[in-house]
């Protein structure tokens, strides 16, 4: 079987009367110059957002840092207390920032006798930061004469690191100890 020609000049079945063929469907990913376009842009306001959640969970975190470590009532920073304040208990580790102060007339495990500034300059040392510390004893005996003789008291210091002496932490405090709490003050 033979075709007319079409058209395009050329024998075949595109050109027969009666066999119209549809056009091509367009093609789904067609990549043409005219078909490019950009990602979707996000929205400035987006981003502003986004900053805005981020800096709010950062406040709300270092909120509750700051409630975590002052969370009792009459917690002072280690190095703020005073001869004559009373502490509630003895901290037991070895880096303190925080202890309990307490009135006197209540029960209480410490008493702050003495604060002795070391001299300004650099952080001397830890060696030379516990010598300097051996000056609690003789301040203990003036505070309080007595206190030596009495069973049960002893001696708690609290004294700077490096670390510290970089946040302006200068002085050595000692604290008369008692392993049962007690009331009033020592001296």
């Amino acid at each position: 079987m033979t075709y007319p020609p079409g058209p395009t000049g050329r024998p075949g079945p595109q050109g027969s009367p009666g066999h119209h063929y549809p056009p091509p469907p367009p093609q789904p990913y067609s990549t043409g110059p005219d078909q490019l376009s950009a990602p979707p842009r996000k929205s400035p306001a987006l981003k502003w957002v986004l900053l805005g959640v981020v800096v709010l969970v950062a406040l709300v975190v270092a909120a509750g840092a700051v409630f975590y470590l002052a969370r009792d009532r009459g917690a002072t920073e280690a190095s703020q207390v005073r001869s004559g304040d009373c502490l509630a208990d003895i901290p037991d580790s070895s880096r303190v920032l925080y202890v309990k102060s307490v009135s006197c007339d209540q029960p209480h495990k410490g008493e702050v006798f003495a604060v002795l500034p070391l001299p300004e300059g650099n952080f001397p040392g830890d060696a030379a930061v516990v010598k300097y510390a051996d000056r609690c004893a003789p301040a203990l005996a003036d505070y309080a004469p007595d206190a030596n003789s009495e069973s049960g008291i002893q001696l708690f210091v609290l004294y700077p690191t490096a670390d510290s002496w970089q946040r302006g932490d200068r002085s050595v405090t000692c604290i008369a100890t008692s392993k049962n709490p007690r009331t009033g003050k020592i001296g």
